[in-house]
């Protein structure tokens, strides 16, 4: 079974988008491009749906069929909402709306033994931790505090459900991953990215 991770850059504050749902703060901070910073190769991608548009809009997918296919080729994306949402030409999305752990089976039968990457947003990745069905946190923390905007997550999380099992400086950035850790589980003291 693959494993399920939230990978995504954060301010130090905690914010993914500004109040203005840019991440154009983020693009600012040097050294963004570097290539260890990239999200994981995943087969399953789930996102919400502000996430999805503004990867949309980011893409210019519903404007060049071809931006899509070319940014992700070979992965499935599953938004969840419960609104109809437009889909870029040659691209595998797919809608679900409803509880997360009720999509768990489908979405782990979808990636096989291929990661499912939760790209956001906050509210989406706490879900999955509702669910217990995430099994790490990678957070790239950026140089910049933002005050408010669209938070990392919606749950409070203390420290005995996360273990910290890498952290590394990748230019400006703190490259941080936290294993999540469920009451009543037993779980490998290893990285499950490892």
């Amino acid at each position: 079974m693959g494993q399920i991770l939230y990978e995504t850059a954060t301010s130090l504050d905690g914010y993914l988008a500004d109040q203005h749902n840019s991440l154009a703060w983020l693009f600012a901070v040097p050294g963004g491009d570097d290539p260890r910073l990239a999200p994981p190769r995943a087969a399953v991608q789930v996102m919400g749906s502000t996430t999805y548009q503004w990867v949309l809009n980011e893409l210019g997918a519903l404007e060049n069929m071809d931006a899509w296919g070319n940014a992700m080729p070979d992965v499935v994306t599953v938004v969840f909402t419960s609104r109809q949402l437009p889909v870029p030409g040659h691209a595998d999305v797919r809608f679900m709306s409803g509880d997360v752990s009720a999509a768990l089976p489908k979405l782990r039968e979808l990636a096989g033994d291929g990661i499912i990457w939760v790209v956001g947003g906050g509210g989406l990745a706490s879900q999955f931790i509702a669910a217990q069905g995430l099994d790490e946190i990678v957070l790239s923390v950026a140089p910049v505090a933002l005050i408010e905007g669209a938070p990392l997550l919606d749950q409070r999380i203390e420290s005995d459900r996360l273990t910290l099992v890498e952290a590394q400086q990748i230019g400006q950035f703190a490259r941080l991953r936290y294993r999540v850790r469920y009451p009543g589980h037993d779980q490998e003291e290893e990285s499950l990215c490892d």
